[in-house]
């Protein structure tokens, strides 16, 4: 009786119980710390609501639609996006903090697989995107987005995978990273670049602007969120208001590839010790 006991208490704790509790783990400092709530959220709404009143008069859809679109409607999808990378921001920069807290050496020397950890970290920052990113779904109906139920699921899961990608994307930056600083600069030379050249502040016209919107991912994960927050799945009519979109299928095939390639690379990265690592 003795001998079983010890041997199920020495049996190594499953991988999925893993993912799950490093997944409430980020959930549960997420929300005692209110700040990081404020920052992920208040920013990009503080950026919508000023660049809208200000771009308002002067917007302006490339190949013209009779000024049927408004600044607010056209910023609503990329401001979404951009909830989602801040969130995704905030979340991966804890990976810097729990290496040097020693947490991220207990988790590492674990008998858990490393991709238990990538995939706790990044659900876990995803789900925090995905709860402010629907809160702010809400003001849609304050400019004239009617949802359905079923819209309303679809932009939910879609923007799941979006943030999937945006935080194993960020996990892949902070892990090899030892400063916060050295995020924050990679953050402001890489990561917003990257959102503002994807057609989510500005339509592309026919400069080279074109060409770079059309290898940057985002692009497709914005342009296919987009095409959903204006489809409606009862009517046979032009699904969204803004010309010259990626086909639908060509959206999420890229963002769904991009969510993907981000976790398997997440996941590779995560495989590499690094010099913080070996630091007790």
């Amino acid at each position: 009786m003795t001998e079983s006991t010890a041997t199920i208490n020495e049996r190594p704790a499953g991988p999925w119980l893993a993912v799950w509790t490093l997944c409430q783990r980020e959930l549960v400092r997420f929300f005692r710390q209110r700040n990081r709530v404020i920052g992920a959220v208040g920013q990009p709404v503080l950026f919508w609501i000023l660049f809208g009143a200000g771009f308002g008069s002067s917007f302006s859809m490339p190949g013209g639609d009779n000024g049927h679109t408004t600044y607010f409607q056209y910023y609503f999808p990329g401001t979404l996006v951009l909830i989602i990378l801040f969130t995704a921001i905030f979340a991966t920069i804890s990976i810097i903090e729990d290496r040097r807290e020693g947490f991220l050496q207990a988790v590492l020397v674990a008998p858990v697989p490393r991709w238990a950890l990538v995939l706790g970290k990044v659900f876990g920052g995803s789900l925090i995107a995905l709860a402010q990113g629907v809160l702010f779904l809400a003001l849609g109906m304050t400019i004239g987005i009617p949802f359905s139920l079923l819209q309303i699921l679809v932009v939910i899961l879609y923007m799941f995978v979006i943030a999937v990608g945006l935080t194993a994307l960020g996990f892949t930056i902070a892990w090899r990273l030892d400063s916060t600083q050295g995020f924050h600069a990679i953050m402001s030379i890489f990561l917003i670049p990257m959102w503002l050249l994807s057609g989510a502040f500005f339509p592309a016209d026919d400069s080279w602007l074109r060409w770079v919107l059309r290898v940057n991912p985002l692009t497709y994960a914005v342009a296919g969120l987009r095409r959903l927050l204006y489809w409606d799945p009862f009517s046979q009519a032009a699904d969204v208001p803004f010309p010259d979109l990626p086909s639908p299928s060509v959206c999420y095939l890229v963002t769904v590839l991009f969510s993907a390639a981000s976790l398997i690379v997440a996941w590779q990265t995560a495989r590499r010790t690094t010099k913080g690592d070996l630091l007790s």
